[in-house]
């Protein structure tokens, strides 16, 4: 893979963040992460061979392609606090007034970095995902273009879900590196649901690098859903990460319904005393699409729990990959590590691997896992056809079920039915 070269990158860098009119400690970390992006490794991901992937094409960072037409009409809209955006334009924001005398702020990730720059700056790649961990996340950082900020203060519950809509416009040859920064201040509550989505069309091979930063400090509970549909001919890295503290919970659910390559690291710090993180996967891999998915939970602190549920299908010559992870560290007395990875498999071509991984440095702990690759059961699909469905219908419904319990995990009942005809969509092309 082909790395970014400073030289030729420092002046466009130096630009954007102008344009931005960021402060000048983003600028400094943006020109230390390129410094450092030729010495650093790729994270490794099991079982996952993708360092011919084009992740790195940096593209014309400071020439947007804007498309409006993704806005919504004034008649679609809820009151809900909400953000579309494309790679770097805000296009619509939405927040109650209600919200914002109480502290409230859910805004791009530039305005944030302007109007609450401390803030940002304490937060932003210091806890969840260090800029320099590896090649991408340097890359992420010197060449962050869009993304959100949202912080919820102490004690303030938000019953609303927040929602983020990112649009990538495929005849964008530019990488699409987006960044999300969420902090649920102490014993705050919140919901929070994004969706990235690829409009037009493109014969290139475009790339993508998406950070989420989900801090949840003492008592915080925070719900988070997604739903990614980037286009085939998007190479996607993808890092969702949580870091959690003393009795806070993060529950993930996130659905990979996009249709290019795509390697994953979903990683849940249990850092506080009491921690909690219920993380629910679902993922369909169509064509000779690749997917390579490593969640993680690690157990730092005692008392701590951490549940992984993974469910994949795979179509065609697809390849998907699980690898669950559980890791107890010692001195995490009590802690609690499980995890399910199971892989359907709807053809004799297709190529499923969940791949369980259990680390455990502590004694006086509770740890589990199941993992499974195999195809629709025979026995369902026969009971539904003696009732009258096609088999294609009764393959649908079979695996609709199966992926059923991130579906019912999504926060929004209309992003619900969305996620299903999502489902439908992939399943029947």
């Amino acid at each position: 893979m082909k790395s970014a070269n400073v030289t030729d990158y420092l002046d466009d860098v130096t630009l954007f963040s102008a344009s931005q009119e960021e402060p000048q400690w983003m600028l400094e970390r943006r020109k230390e992460a390129l410094n450092k992006i030729d010495d650093l490794e790729l994270p490794a991901i099991e079982r996952v061979k993708y360092h011919r992937w084009p992740l790195m094409n940096v593209g014309d960072l400071n020439n947007e392609v804007i498309n409006e037409e993704v806005l919504p009409s004034f008649t679609e809209l809820e009151d809900n606090p909400l953000i579309i955006q494309g790679r770097t334009t805000t296009y619509f924001e939405q927040m109650p007034v209600e919200l914002a005398e109480q502290g409230v702020i859910f805004t791009d990730i530039f305005t944030a970095m302007k109007e609450h720059s401390d803030l940002v700056e304490k937060y932003f790649m210091t806890k969840a995902v260090p800029s320099d961990e590896d090649k991408l996340t340097a890359f992420h950082t010197a060449f962050l273009n869009g993304g959100v900020f949202l912080y919820v203060p102490k004690n303030v519950v938000v019953k609303d879900a927040f929602e983020s809509l990112f649009y990538h416009q495929l005849n964008d040859s530019s990488a699409m590196v987006k960044h999300v920064l969420i902090v649920a201040d102490d014993n705050s509550e919140l919901t929070y649901l994004e969706r990235f989505q690829s409009v037009g069309e493109t014969a290139e091979k475009l790339a993508a690098n998406i950070v989420v930063e989900v801090i949840a400090r003492p008592g915080a509970k925070v719900k988070f859903a997604a739903i990614d549909r980037l286009g085939k001919e998007v190479n996607t890295y993808l890092n969702r990460r949580g870091y959690i503290m003393r009795d806070a919970s993060v529950d993930w659910a996130l659905g990979l319904m996009s249709d290019g390559n795509v390697v994953a690291d979903f990683d849940s710090e249990l850092v506080g005393e009491g921690s909690h993180a219920e993380v629910k996967v679902v993922a369909i891999a169509t064509g000779r699409q690749i997917q390579g998915i490593d969640t993680r939970v690690t157990n730092r602190a005692s008392h701590s729990i951490g549940h992984i549920l993974q469910h994949g299908v795979i179509r065609e010559k697809s390849t998907l990959t699980f690898n669950g992870i559980g890791h107890i560290i010692k001195g995490a007395k009590g802690a609690d590590a499980q995890q399910e990875s199971r892989v359907l498999m709807l053809s004799d071509k297709a190529r499923g691997d969940a791949n369980p991984i259990l680390l455990i440095d502590e004694f006086e702990v509770t740890a589990g896992h199941a993992a499974s690759a195999g195809r629709l059961d025979p026995e369902e699909l026969y009971y539904l056809m003696s009732r009258g469905l096609p088999q294609k219908e009764a393959e649908r419904l079979v695996t609709r079920g199966f992926l059923g319990s991130v579906i019912t995990s999504i926060p929004v009942k209309s992003v619900q039915e969305e996620f299903v005809q999502v489902i439908d969509r992939k399943l029947a092309d």
